[in-house]
């Protein structure tokens, strides 16, 4: 099993610490200002998961898959699957669209603390996972997935200090918008824990799961 997924591991963080040099520069961050933040000689909360999602034998109603609608509350998610039944909501509509598979390619989700950590220049997708298109609904859905999250002690707050495109586009917005006033691991314990349904009994608990939703939509 080690031998699978250190590889894995490696190569998808050397991907996205590529991915995050080309943004740094693109803010007008030091260079590795981002890297920094998530580097892995501190703990954190970057993951690597095997999704494996059984057929189903009934359509998924349309109230079920709006529970499972929402943002990566990390930095950078990659995913690899050959099914389709991931669906993207369209920035400024209510309507979803499937996200197909390529062969040979990955899908690359910014995820809520590049949102914030940006002062929303970079923006998380809502997502949510549904049965598969046509006759892909009758197999198995394997997915494998590394999520990229922020050092524990890093403060989930816009960079304006280090980048005067933030800066700009953090006074733009209403005042505290971008600093949720949480280290990132504070930020993921409580994501986590209110993503779980059996946590959720009423508004204020659901809201907890949030992240950059409303911004969003």
């Amino acid at each position: 099993m080690e031998s699978s997924i250190l590889p894995f591991v490696r190569k998808s963080v050397a991907v996205n610490l590529k991915l995050m040099s080309v943004l740094e520069s693109k803010l007008g961050l030091p260079r590795g200002a981002l890297a920094a933040r998530h580097s892995l000689q501190q703990k954190g909360g970057s993951e690597a998961r095997c999704i494996r999602s059984q057929p189903r034998s009934e359509p998924m109603s349309e109230a079920a898959a709006a529970i499972g609608a929402h943002t990566d509350f990390g930095s950078l998610t990659i995913l690899h699957n050959r099914l389709g039944g991931l669906q993207v909501l369209m920035p400024g509509t209510d309507k979803w669209l499937y996200v197909k598979p390529l062969p040979g390619h990955a899908i690359c989700n910014i995820g809520d603390t590049l949102t914030v950590f940006s002062a929303g220049i970079l923006r998380s997708n809502l997502h949510r996972v549904v049965p598969p298109p046509g006759a892909q609904g009758g197999l198995e859905r394997w997915s494998v997935v590394y999520f990229t999250r922020p050092a524990y002690e890093v403060r989930v707050k816009a960079l304006t200090e280090e980048s005067f495109l933030i800066a700009e586009a953090a006074s733009k917005a209403p005042a505290g918008k971008y600093d949720t006033g949480e280290t990132a691991g504070e930020w993921v314990t409580r994501r986590i824990k209110y993503h779980r349904l059996k946590n959720r009994i009423g508004p204020e608990s659901w809201r907890a799961n949030r992240g950059v939703e409303e911004m969003q939509v």
